[in-house]
């Protein structure tokens, strides 16, 4: 077993994990969970931020290939995105490394912030994505051009940190006109299979992760989101979403205080 990593560490690993696999099969915001407690048993915030990436890209490797029959895009769009995705993930990841540990420190109860803000206010977000998608209709969409760039902005925020990426880039993808919301989880899926994966050979060839930990959390998340979809859909998603969202909150002030 790695040093410093004790029998209670492992359980806690695995079973929040196990939770943020559930929150994600309902809700997302299961990164709320798993980043800081690898923070909490004693993982340096680098390298739990790349931890986690490569835990959440393999749960992405399962849900994008779930949904790989959803995925009706003109391949032209679809090839263009996945070669932003990939270029904007390992350009965020490289900057991961280039940034010292103090000033990540400094910048991570930022960070959360952000995220915890996006999956905050994701559905009146959604809800104004669909009202745009009625109006693209009516109007001309916007050159792909401006779409690849707001899609490298945000695959390097994913290579980076990554946390409320998937509500960025339903924005982007709304913007292409497409209404069916499968197709635009499939498409979100794989794009962000894309970013996480890039992200993963940059962090490898650092050493910054932490493969007991990620393997654990790999399986730990992907058993939660198949055993407990079925269960976890059951609840009412609002009481999920204001769980998440008291989790994010309570987690970015604590990396305040802890400054």
């Amino acid at each position: 077993m790695p040093n410093n990593l004790t029998l209670v560490h492992s359980l806690l690993l695995f079973s929040t994990a196990f939770i943020a696999g559930s929150l994600n099969a309902v809700a997302g915001g299961g990164s709320f969970i798993t980043f800081p407690t690898l923070i909490f048993t004693g993982i340096s915030p680098i390298t739990a931020n790349a931890t986690n990436n490569t835990a959440l890209w393999i749960a992405a490797m399962a849900s994008a290939g779930a949904y790989r029959h959803n995925l009706h895009i003109p391949r032209r769009q679809l090839l263009i995105l996945c070669i932003t995705s990939l270029i904007g993930g390992g350009i965020g990841s490289v900057i991961l490394l280039y940034t010292s540990a103090d000033m990540f420190k400094q910048l991570l109860p930022y960070l959360l912030l952000s995220a915890t803000l996006i999956f905050t206010f994701s559905e009146p977000l959604k809800m104004w994505l669909q009202f745009q998608s009625k109006k693209s209709s009516e109007s001309q969409s916007p050159p792909l051009l401006i779409l690849v760039i707001a899609q490298l902005a945000i695959s390097i925020y994913g290579g980076f940190f990554g946390a409320g990426l998937g509500i960025l880039m339903l924005a982007t993808l709304s913007f292409l006109g497409i209404k069916n919301i499968h197709t635009m989880n499939a498409f979100k899926s794989f794009l962000g299979s894309c970013i996480n994966g890039i992200a993963i050979f940059p962090f490898m060839f650092a050493g910054l992760i932490a493969w007991y930990q990620a393997i654990l959390m790999a399986v730990g998340g992907s058993l939660g989101g198949y055993l407990c979809a079925h269960y976890a859909r059951r609840l009412d998603p609002r009481f999920v979403r204001i769980f998440v969202i008291v989790v994010g909150f309570s987690m970015t002030t604590y990396f305040f205080i802890r400054g």
